[in-house]
C-alpha cells in the first residue's frame, strides 16, 4: 500500500517544486549583468506554460482521453495545446517594453525550443498520472483482495466450529453408552474447549501458551473415552516463558484425524502429539496409528483439512509446511508455521514472502507434500 497524503501537502509539494524552478536559474546565474526584470518575466512565462501544459494533460488529457482509450483525439488534442500554447509563450515574451524584433530564424528556433520543452512536460505528465492511476488501482485491488480474504477466513472460522463441536459430540455419543459419569465429566470439559473455540477463534492471533492449553485439554478430553489399549503421549517443549502468539486453531485438524482415524477397538494403537519451538517457529508433530481404509469406509469427508489448507495460504502464505507421511504403520502429519511478536503490519499477507524453512521431515522416502 501506498502512503496516502492530504490535498494541502500536494498542493503546497507541487507549489514548492514550480517556486525552486522558477528561481534555480537566478541561484545558477554566472554571466554578466542582465536586465533582470526582463529575466524574471521571460521565465515567469516559460513557467506559466510548461505549468498549463503540464497539469491540462494531468487533470483533464489523460484522464478524459487517453484514459478512455480515445487515442487519436488525445493526440491531436495534446498536440494543439503544445503548439498552441508555445506560440502564445513566445508572443508574450514579446510583449517585454524595448524587445527588438527576431529574424525568422530565431524566431524559428525559439518556437521550436519551446514546442520540445512543452512536449517533454507533456510526457512527464502523462508518466506521472498513469504511475497514479496504476497506484490508485493497486490500492484499490489490494483493498478488495484482503476483504475477500478476510471474508474466506471469516467463512472457514465459521466452518470450523461446527466441525469441531460435531466430532467432539461423536466421541460423547459413543461414551454414553459405555460410561455414563466419564460421559458427564467429558460434557463438561468439552464447555471450556467451546468457550475457547467461540471467543479465541475470531481473533487474528492468540498467545501461543493459550493455544497449547487447549490442545492439552482436547487431547485430554479424547483420552477419557479411550481404553488402556490406546497409548496417548503429549510432549511441549515450549519455554513456559514465550510470549508470541499463532493463529488459533491451527493443529486441532490434525489432531481430530488422529483420534478419529488412527484409534482402534481392537488393535494396540496411539496417538502422539509432539510440539516444539525451533528458531521462532512452532513445528506440531501427529503420529498416530495407521490403519488403511477399505472401499467400504466412508468416514471423513476431508472438509477440516481442505479447510485447513486454506486457512494456511491465507494466514501465512508461502510461510508455512503441511506435510503428511506414512511410515510404515505410523501415519506422521506435520505443521510449520512462524510466531508473531504482534500481528504483522498489514495483515498476515504484508511484508516479505520467504520460503519456509526445512522440514524435519524433509528427506524421508514417501512424502506427501500439500502445501
Amino acid at each position: 500500500m501506498t502512503t496516502k497524503y492530504t490535498k494541502s501537502q500536494i498542493v503546497w509539494s507541487n507549489a514548492l517544486v514550480w517556486v525552486f524552478l522558477y528561481l534555480l536559474p537566478f541561484i545558477l546565474w554566472r554571466g554578466e549583468v542582465v536586465n533582470w526584470g526582463r529575466m524574471a518575466y521571460v521565465h515567469a512565462v516559460i513557467l506559466a506554460g510548461c505549468a498549463f501544459v503540464f497539469y491540462f494533460n494531468y487533470f483533464y488529457l489523460t484522464e478524459r482521453l487517453l484514459f478512455r482509450k480515445r487515442t487519436g483525439m488525445f493526440f491531436l488534442a495534446n498536440t494543439g495545446t503544445v503548439l498552441a500554447c508555445a506560440a502564445c509563450m513566445l508572443l508574450l515574451q514579446r510583449l517585454w517594453p524595448g524587445q527588438a524584433a527576431d529574424d525568422t530564424a530565431t524566431y524559428i528556433t525559439s518556437y521550436a525550443s519551446h514546442v520540445v520543452l512543452l512536449a517533454i512536460l507533456s510526457g512527464i505528465s502523462i508518466i506521472a498520472k498513469t504511475i497514479v492511476k496504476w497506484n490508485d488501482t493497486e490500492n484499490r485491488r489490494q483493498v478488495e483482495e484482503r476483504r475477500r480474504k478476510e471474508a474466506e477466513l471469516l467463512n472457514l472460522r465459521q466452518q470450523l466450529n461446527p466441525h469441531f463441536l460435531f466430532n467432539t459430540l461423536n466421541n460423547i455419543y459413543a461414551l454414553i453408552a459405555v460410561d455414563p459419569d466419564k460421559a458427564q465429566s467429558t460434557v463438561l470439559e468439552l464447555s471450556k474447549l467451546m468457550r475457547y473455540v467461540l471467543y479465541e477463534n475470531n481473533s487474528e492471533l492468540v498467545p501461543l501458551h493459550r493455544e497449547l492449553d487447549f490442545i492439552r485439554n482436547y487431547v485430554e478430553l479424547m483420552h477419557i473415552r479411550l481404553t488402556d489399549n490406546v497409548e496417548v503421549k503429549m510432549d511441549v517443549q515450549v519455554p513456559p516463558t514465550c510470549e508470541k502468539q499463532i493463529a488459533p486453531m491451527l493443529y486441532i485438524t490434525l489432531i481430530e484425524n488422529a483420534f478419529k482415524h488412527g484409534v482402534s477397538h481392537t488393535q494396540p494403537s496411539f496417538v502422539h502429539v509432539d510440539v516444539r519451538l525451533v528458531d521462532d517457529r512452532i513445528v506440531c508433530t501427529v503420529a498416530n496409528s495407521y490403519f488403511p481404509k477399505d472401499g467400504t469406509d466412508k468416514s471423513g469427508s476431508g472438509i477440516g483439512l481442505e479447510n485447513l489448507r486454506r486457512r494456511l495460504d491465507i494466514l501465512y502464505p508461502h510461510k508455512h509446511i503441511l506435510r503428511n507421511e506414512v511410515r510404515g504403520n505410523t501415519y506422521v502429519s506435520e505443521l510449520v508455521v512462524p510466531l508473531y511478536p504482534q500481528p504483522p503490519k498489514g495483515g498476515f499477507n504484508a511484508g516479505n514472502q520467504q520460503p519456509p524453512p526445512a522440514s524435519p521431515l524433509q528427506g524421508v522416502g514417501g512424502l506427501n507434500t500439500n502445501a
